[in-house]
């Protein structure tokens, strides 16, 4: 197995996740919080998407899809590369409306089709290439960068489908 494929099948894995996950759910329960200063799962599928898309375009040297494609007038959110979720305040997670599952899949569909075309031109020397200007100590490489945005998205697509299971009981699945 090739690399990008590897990379490929396990960043598809949170598409897959989230479809199952968002399936039947409307607007109320995108927006449901189990309390106020915790995230809802139209929040948390909304955040994963939007760091995938910030780390991609900055590896790529593109712009975020998030601005390029006008995702951001969807969510009724600015036009702003920064506003990914990060350090938001509970008063900001209640003020937060999700969109429909329908604009939720299609953003995170086309974040995912450009990181699936990206993988393939990655070369080894890409992966070692160490990234300065991070707040980590010390500074992660590509690499680094690339399985550390897969896992935030694996672990906020598990904290979606945990959210739907308190908001509707143990059957929803």
């Amino acid at each position: 197995m090739e690399l990008h494929d590897m990379l490929s099948g396990a960043y598809g894995g949170i598409l897959r996740v989230l479809e199952y996950t968002l399936e039947g759910l409307d607007e109320e329960d995108l927006n449901w919080q189990p309390k106020p200063d915790c995230n809802s799962i139209g929040w948390l599928v909304w955040h994963l998407t939007r760091w995938q898309d910030v780390q991609i375009s900055n590896f790529m040297g593109q712009e975020q899809l998030w601005i390029k494609d006008g995702w951001h007038k969807k969510f009724g959110r600015p036009a702003d590369p920064k506003d990914t979720g990060g350090g938001m305040k509970p008063t900001d997670l209640v003020k937060f409306k999700s969109p429909d599952a329908r604009t939720l899949l299609g953003y995170h569909k086309a974040v995912l089709e450009r990181s699936q075309k990206y993988f393939p031109t990655l070369k080894k020397a890409d992966l070692d290439r160490v990234i300065e200007g991070t707040p980590f100590k010390p500074p992660p490489n590509f690499g680094m960068m690339l399985i550390g945005t897969l896992s935030d998205g694996l672990q906020h697509a598990g904290q979606a489908s945990y959210v739907r299971g308190l908001r509707q009981g143990i059957g929803w699945h």
